[in-house]
């Protein structure tokens, strides 16, 4: 009798998925991927997604009592910051957001490292780029939405760049106090960017899926495959440690904020991720912020073009990889300088 009961759920639970199948075509991703794709390094992408994934979270939940009011706009964080889950839930989102672009970085660095933007994957290498500046537009704008004395005169530098742009660059940043500029920026941080965003993710998903994850450089053979499912499974496995370890930062590490900001004065740093630009703006003014921000990105949208050759291996590649690591020291360097320089006045440089 139990065993026509449990023929009986089985052929109910089999039913049930073929017309769910029928209908949304879940046996697609049924589909064989090469087996280095369940390493960490080759998981950093979707760990990337589970990040974002808890970004939009969070914030949906924080937007929902945020005031983009010059007048309101500190206050409305403290408030949020002071009701319930409110003080978990934004450093979910600080360091989220930190991570997330760490988690980037690194993704970025193991695909050049393995050569993986190489044809036929060009496309999708610029595509990775571009999800890189969206991500630094939302971590920009969300400093400025927390609208402290940091927030205001990483917006007045905003404002600085603008004025290179003319007319253009001043009706995008806005000048006045009075003016609703937190209005625009949260709609830019809220709605434009993730928009653009979540359809950077699905190109960039629509290049993986045409073009499959890179073989490794080093192994000459057939890869190995297992099912794309395990690959979903090791994603799962890894996103939710992840939103682990941002959870037990958020707990032990909250979120500051700082009291509203003072107009007329600098006296901040930028945060973690923008120092490296604090060296060049000590020696050239604010302008250095667009001009290395455009030459590091026109090199990166280069690196298909410079390195043509069809060997991926490392060891074959010295140069690139060189460049690679010169790269990574300069940036290092210039974020330790930014880090032990005291606060400069730049507006007006």
């Amino acid at each position: 009798m139990s065993n026509d009961k449990f023929e009986s759920q089985n052929k109910m639970v089999t039913k049930v998925w073929q017309f769910l199948d029928e209908r949304l075509k879940f046996s697609t991703i049924s589909y064989d991927i090469p087996k280095h794709g369940n390493n960490l390094s080759y998981c950093l992408g979707g760990i990337t997604l589970f990040g974002f994934v808890l970004l939009f979270i969070t914030g949906i939940y924080m937007a929902a009592f945020y005031h983009p009011e010059v007048s309101e706009a500190n206050e409305s964080v403290r408030l949020i910051t002071a009701s319930g889950l409110g003080s978990f839930i934004r450093g979910l989102h600080y360091w989220g957001g930190q991570a997330v672009l760490i988690s980037i970085i690194l993704h970025m660095v193991r695909v050049y490292i393995t050569g993986s933007y190489k044809k036929p994957r060009e496309f999708n290498w610029l595509v990775g780029i571009a999800l890189l500046a969206i991500t630094i537009g939302l971590l920009f704008s969300g400093t400025v939405l927390k609208w402290n004395q940091e927030a205001l005169e990483a917006y007045m530098h905003n404002v600085e760049i603008g004025k290179m742009f003319g007319t253009l660059g001043m009706l995008l940043t806005g000048t006045t106090e009075t003016f609703n500029l937190l209005t625009r920026m949260f709609m830019t941080h809220a709605i434009l960017l993730p928009l653009l965003l979540i359809f950077l993710f699905m190109a960039h998903a629509y290049f993986i899926k045409q073009h499959e994850i890179s073989p490794l450089p080093w192994h000459k053979k057939t890869p190995e495959t297992v099912p794309f499912t395990s690959h979903l499974k090791k994603l799962t496995a890894y996103g939710l440690s992840f939103w682990v370890i941002l959870g037990i930062f958020a707990l032990v590490f909250p979120s500051p904020l700082g009291p509203a900001p003072i107009w007329g004065i600098e006296v901040t740093k930028p945060p973690w991720f923008f120092l490296t630009l604090y060296p060049l703006e000590d020696l050239f003014g604010v302008k250095a912020i667009l001009y290395a921000t455009i030459l590091t990105f026109i090199l990166l949208a280069a690196v298909p073009l410079i390195d043509r050759s069809k060997n991926r291996e490392p060891r074959r590649r010295k140069l690139m990889i060189a460049g690679l690591l010169i790269a990574l020291t300069l940036y290092i360097v210039l974020t330790l300088i930014g880090a032990f320089t005291p606060p400069r006045v730049h507006i007006g440089m």
